[in-house]
């Protein structure tokens, strides 16, 4: 019974640890379980979120052609940082979130929501994006 009641305990505060990172989170952004079975970040359409190997801290270098194939994440231009969340200025002047100092990306050749087809994409360069 002292086993039931400390794992009990121990799933409650698991469950609101869960609770408070979704609450430091963008609006519209959410943890997932991708199609692979690993819990990702994803967007308000469930698409995962990405990040990009060659960015540097809180500076996007996915511009141009390369955000057409990957679009970023993109932050409303009041938004404000929070936690582990901060907003980047990308060179053409818009906002992105990024997640501990890296920006976030969708792929574009993700079909459908939990798809993580883009995971290693670019010489091992994209990676998903994981809480």
């Amino acid at each position: 019974m002292r086993n039931v009641k400390l794992l009990a305990s121990a799933l409650v505060l698991l469950m609101a640890g869960y609770a408070y990172a979704a609450d430091k989170m963008p609006e519209g952004v959410q943890m997932r379980k991708a199609d692979s079975g690993t819990m990702v970040l994803a967007d308000a359409k469930g698409m995962t979120l990405y990040t990009f190997g060659k960015d540097a801290d809180g500076k996007s270098n996915c511009n141009a052609k390369c955000a057409m194939a990957w679009p970023p994440l993109a932050a409303a231009a009041d938004a404000k940082s929070m936690g582990d969340w901060t907003v980047v200025t990308r060179d053409d002047g818009s906002m992105q979130w990024a997640y501990k100092g890296k920006p976030l990306y969708t792929f574009a050749k993700d079909a459908k929501a939990g798809d993580t087809t883009g995971d290693g994409m670019g010489n091992g360069n994209w990676h998903i994006a994981t809480p």
